[in-house]
């Protein structure tokens, strides 16, 4: 017989195992081709327990992308800690907060949206966590920068430099737009650098 802990510890590993599965079919196969069955065999998880944990494609697929947009921006904060000090430090967290933006959690969560555009029910679960992964990534980017938003002026210039990388996110999705990227997260470091000056 398996005890509660023991039970309560394969359901969380079978979940996991779902939701990456899941953020790896979006990614190779689009929404239309990510189907509870591929992510279940993919995840090596029978169908019955995918619908234990999962009952729907849009449960599935929307905690799948807030799990791993979680796990992401953690790894993020985390990795700020080797980031030079000094004045390379903006053009760091600007290259690490890229990064995120241009990677595979940021492809899957596409799909999402385009899907989202002309399915109501989908969009009804996509838009609060789209807004939830927003706001973590802002305060994301003010701990790193090490600024303080309830200085008039900072939220607008993290916000449209949040923008800004969800742009080049999508510049990127068809070509390999790093050259350009790093040209411009070069050039946009020095701007905000010298306007968060004014407002420290």
């Amino acid at each position: 017989m398996v005890g509660p802990r023991k039970e309560q510890e394969r359901s969380r590993i079978t979940r996991q195992r779902l939701m990456e599965a899941c953020v790896e079919c979006l990614v190779e196969l689009g929404w239309a081709g990510t189907t509870t069955t591929v992510v279940a065999q993919r995840a090596g998880v029978s169908r019955g327990a995918q619908l234990h944990h999962y009952p729907t494609r849009a449960e599935l697929v929307v905690a799948a992308v807030e799990h791993v947009g979680r796990a992401r921006a953690a790894e993020i904060v985390e990795s700020a800690g080797g980031l030079p000090a000094g004045p390379r430090r903006t053009e760091a967290v600007l290259g690490l907060l890229a990064d995120f933006y241009c990677g595979p959690l940021f492809a899957a969560a596409l799909e999402l949206w385009v899907a989202a555009r002309t399915d109501e029910q989908l969009r009804a679960v996509v838009a609060p966590l789209e807004i939830q992964l927003g706001r973590e990534a802002h305060k994301a980017a003010l701990e790193m920068l090490g600024v303080d938003e309830g200085r008039p002026g900072v939220r607008e210039l993290i916000q449209a430099t949040l923008d800004m990388l969800r742009g080049l996110g999508l510049a990127g999705v068809l070509s390999d737009d790093r050259e350009r990227r790093l040209r411009i997260l070069r050039r946009w470091a020095r701007v905000l650098d010298n306007e968060l000056k004014e407002y420290s």
